[in-house]
């Protein structure tokens, strides 16, 4: 798989269970995980004794993506949605959808629909689907296709 973009940012509600999706089953490579400064956190959410998990992994290809878990303080709620630091979205090229989409599913990865052909726009005429990350990120999965415009 080949990814097109060169970095993306999630906020992931348990970033030890992201790594392994990503890694396990997608084939990143972990370059770190830590826990950012106190005083770090601190500032990044404007909540005094939040943490921050953050690991760093690689794709084939180059592509960057960084997971970052919020931990606040016994009693405060934190809403990681707002604290989303980049895109929800993460486009990958395939050579065969069809077979990649089987192979996903038997592992328990979940999917919104099944793979269409792209009705309309720069990946008309072919195929794609949405795949789901444990938080619900989409994973758009594409397949050119010989004759696509």
């Amino acid at each position: 798989m080949i990814l097109t973009t060169n970095h993306t940012s999630f906020t992931v509600s348990d970033v030890e269970r992201s790594v392994a999706f990503y890694r396990d089953l997608l084939g990143f490579k972990l370059l770190s995980l830590a826990e950012r400064p106190p005083w770090f956190a601190e500032i990044a959410t404007g909540i005094p004794g939040a943490h921050l998990k953050v690991a760093y992994l690689e794709a084939p290809g180059g592509h960057r993506l960084e997971l970052i878990q919020y931990l606040s303080p016994p009693g405060v709620k934190l809403d990681t949605r707002t604290n989303n630091v980049g895109s929800a979205h993460l486009a990958f090229n395939v050579d065969d959808l069809r077979q990649v989409y089987q192979e996903f599913k038997a592992k328990g990865i979940r999917f919104k629909g099944e793979p269409i052909e792209t009705p309309a726009g720069p990946n008309k005429g072919n195929l794609m689907v949405y795949m789901l990350d444990p938080d619900d990120f989409t994973l758009e999965l594409i397949e050119i296709r010989a004759g696509a415009e």
